[in-house]
């Protein structure tokens, strides 16, 4: 097996992983929550602490395995990841799984910061954007299936402690085969700097805004949490401003001058703020309204998941031998339809929207390795570890704003005690009129979605084929 197949093995397992448990929790969250009796604080954060240290150290991580190298990062990334969701299994409270699960997406982060720099390194400027591609969609996937399984594993026998248990056999294998297999082949950048300030800002930009935005929809909005918001707005801002004239910077920003990686960029968030959103209300929904166990509600959410991971090798394939830009435009208008269609459907049974389920999966499956091959095929050859980093970055960050921008929508409509009791894992008397503003918040969120899906198709339009000089760009010419 050659070497560089090793790598894509190896990376592949991880992202998946890492990915895997942003999702596998959500479904769950409500068991989890219940058994656990955490607070609705607690239970927020068990999902968006995973998320937001992925979201807020990738590229960090990234710069650090520049500096002291990938491999030993990585490794270190796959060991944590694994001790992460050992401790996750046997948390004891609320508090402790929160912090348990800090530990474990800064292990994914370690995994998926370097899994694109070791890609990069061993695969040639022909092969890279495919192998980058493959392991994105990897990664994808493990989203998607995260869904059902979580559902699946949390209302079996086993409980919900076993979607971390999954991990471990997998997790030690891919450790020790990566000690034992991957090698050294870039050579350290010692002499380079990190970015303290900009990592600051970006992590603290991130985490006050989306405290502000889910208290404020949880308890109530106040000036404090309007303020928040407003304070971690301003540090995003901060952190464009200094990411443009340090000498070594976390993001590369001076890659969205090329137009095609910049369309390619700015659809991939927001067909993560679309996309976010949609799986955490209807798993709402069939627990907190239908009442449905976390079994059925994974079982339920399999045709959505069926019919985006068919699609997603398909579309990367035929993408490659006809263009990017057809399929990935199309796959996000045909989200767009689903969210729509979906938004004016009554909701009475589970028959009416499983069709615009499959059709959103599908359309989904269409636009995700089309839009990594873009963005891939855009960027030089030198930075595509960079920007695939970026890409994982935005992703995660579009996710995060969807949570965020679902719940700001539900508390709208319903009262928050009532999310609060849903979000806890407590049993909800849900009378027709509280049901009934739930619907109009379903419907409310699915057409807003449906209109950034539609605003996400128009930069993905115009993500044309990038000239081929940037393919001949040597590491000299980049540094």
């Amino acid at each position: 097996m050659q070497y560089k197949y090793v790598v894509l093995t190896n990376t592949t397992i991880g992202a998946f992983m890492a990915v895997l448990d942003a999702n596998i929790v959500l479904i769950a969250l409500p068991t989890i929550s219940g058994d656990l009796r955490a607070s609705p604080f607690e239970s927020v954060w068990i999902i968006m602490g995973y998320i937001l240290v992925n979201a807020s150290l990738l590229l960090t991580f990234g710069r650090l395995s520049d500096i002291f190298g990938r491999v030993r990062l990585y490794n270190l990334g796959f060991a944590v990841f694994t001790i992460g969701s050992a401790l996750c299994s046997i948390s004891p409270n609320g508090i402790s799984l929160v912090l348990f699960r800090l530990v474990q997406g800064s292990g994914g982060a370690l995994i998926f910061s370097n899994a694109a720099a070791l890609l990069t390194d061993v695969f040639p400027p022909t092969e890279r954007g495919r192998a980058l591609g493959l392991n994105q969609v990897a990664g994808t996937f493990g989203s998607v299936l995260g869904l059902a399984l979580g559902g699946i594993l949390a209302g079996s026998f086993l409980g919900w402690r076993s979607i971390f248990w999954i991990n471990i056999p997998f997790g030690t294998f891919a450790t020790l085969w990566a000690y034992s297999k991957l090698r050294e082949v870039s050579e350290p950048r010692r002499g380079e700097k990190l970015d303290p300030i900009g990592n600051v800002l970006f992590a603290a930009g991130l985490a006050v805004s989306l405290v502000g935005l889910m208290l404020g929809a949880l308890v109530g909005w106040s000036i404090t949490f309007v303020g928040a918001m407003g304070a971690g707005v301003l540090c995003i801002a901060g952190f464009v401003y200094v990411e443009a004239r340090v000498r070594y910077p976390m993001m590369d920003l001076s890659l969205f001058r090329i137009r095609a990686f910049a369309a390619g960029m700015a659809s991939n968030l927001l067909a993560s703020v679309a996309r976010g959103g949609f799986s955490l209300v209807l798993v709402f929904y069939f627990q907190g309204v239908l009442l449905y166990d976390a079994f059925t509600a994974g079982l339920l959410l399999m045709p959505f998941s069926v019919a985006f991971v068919t699609l997603g090798p398909l579309s990367g394939y035929l993408s490659d031998r006809f263009g990017s830009r057809g399929f990935a435009t199309v796959g996000l208008l045909t989200v767009s339809v689903a969210l729509f269609w979906l938004g004016f459907l009554p909701f009475s049974s589970y028959n009416q929207i499983v069709v615009p389920m499959i059709v959103a999966g599908i359309g989904g499956g269409m636009f995700v390795a089309p839009n990594v091959a873009s963005i891939m095929n855009a960027t030089p050859a030198p930075r595509r570890g960079v920007a695939s980093g970026m890409s994982s970055t935005l992703i995660n960050t579009g996710f995060l704003m969807s949570l965020g921008i679902a719940f700001a929508v539900m508390a709208n409509s319903v009262p928050s005690t009532v999310l609060q009791e849903i979000f806890s894992g407590t049993a909800v008397a849900i009378n027709s009129t509280i049901k009934g503003n739930f619907v109009n918040a379903l419907h409310g969120l699915f057409l807003l979605m449906g209109f950034v899906s539609l605003f996400a198709a128009v930069p993905a339009f115009m993500a044309k084929k990038p000239r081929p000089k940037f393919e001949a760009v040597t590491e000299t010419e980049a540094d």
